[in-house]
């Protein structure tokens, strides 16, 4: 995990330009936001109100985390970079509901005391036993009506090219293809492609991340469409069982 945190911590070309930048983050917020519904459906069936604390679990620089703070008493962004955390605190300074940690931070933190979790886009770069002590840990945190959302999880045998057909879908829709084509080159001559052969990406069927869940004590289902602007990769809805 520690390369990867160094790579997404420095000036990569991931993101093509600005314009991506924005909408990739903008995206995910407004899926998330969306997803609220969910859980904000089981409060009003059983006559509460919501207002719940959220964790965003591997954040990035989450640009538009305002629209998914707007119904939380409280957003807490967790990122590893510590370039990018420097950045997320900057530039929620002034936000009151929205906090800026660390994982050691989250390491620490009650049991009980979250009532929503979303990690979009980590499970990736994570070892079985690094996601299987983060699962366990997340189960703690929630609330016995938490709700824990899995997103961008990737399916066993998924060839690369199909990422890519995504992003380049993405950016025509979006008003940057021409940047996509160009960032696309510059990845492939950046170390990305040298720590996705070394290291991997941790790649999970739909029964094997519902059974990783089960093990960790939640009861999960596949989402019908993923977080964010790849479709094919998928996003899983989990409760304490």
């Amino acid at each position: 995990m520690a390369d990867w945190i160094s790579f997404w911590d420095t000036e990569h070309s991931i993101y093509v330009n600005a314009r991506h930048r924005d909408v990739h983050y903008r995206t995910i917020a407004e899926h998330i936001d969306a997803m609220l519904a969910l859980p904000a459906g089981h409060a009003r069936e059983q006559g509460r109100d919501f207002a719940p604390v959220i964790l965003d679990y591997g954040c990035g620089e989450a640009l538009y985390a305002h629209l998914v703070a707007r119904k939380a008493r409280r957003l807490i962004l967790c990122e590893a970079a510590p370039t990018v955390r420097k950045g997320l605190a900057e530039r929620y300074a002034g936000d009151q509901n929205i906090q800026v940690c660390a994982p050691e931070d989250v390491a620490g933190m009650p049991e009980g005391s979250i009532d929503i979790i979303v990690m979009h886009s980590v499970l990736q770069y994570l070892t079985p036993e690094e996601a299987d002590a983060l699962f366990a840990h997340f189960r703690r945190l929630l609330t016995p009506r938490g709700h824990f959302f899995l997103g961008d999880v990737i399916p066993p045998d998924l060839p690369p090219s199909i990422d890519v057909l995504a992003l380049l879908r993405f950016a025509r829709a979006n008003g940057f293809l021409l940047a996509a084509l160009r960032g696309l080159v510059r990845t492939a001559f950046s170390n990305y492609p040298r720590l996705r052969s070394t290291l991997g990406l941790a790649r999970y069927s739909e029964a094997a991340i519902t059974a990783k869940l089960a093990a960790a004590g939640f009861s999960a289902t596949r989402s019908p469409a993923n977080i964010g602007h790849n479709p094919v990769r998928m996003t899983f809805l989990a409760r304490p069982a």
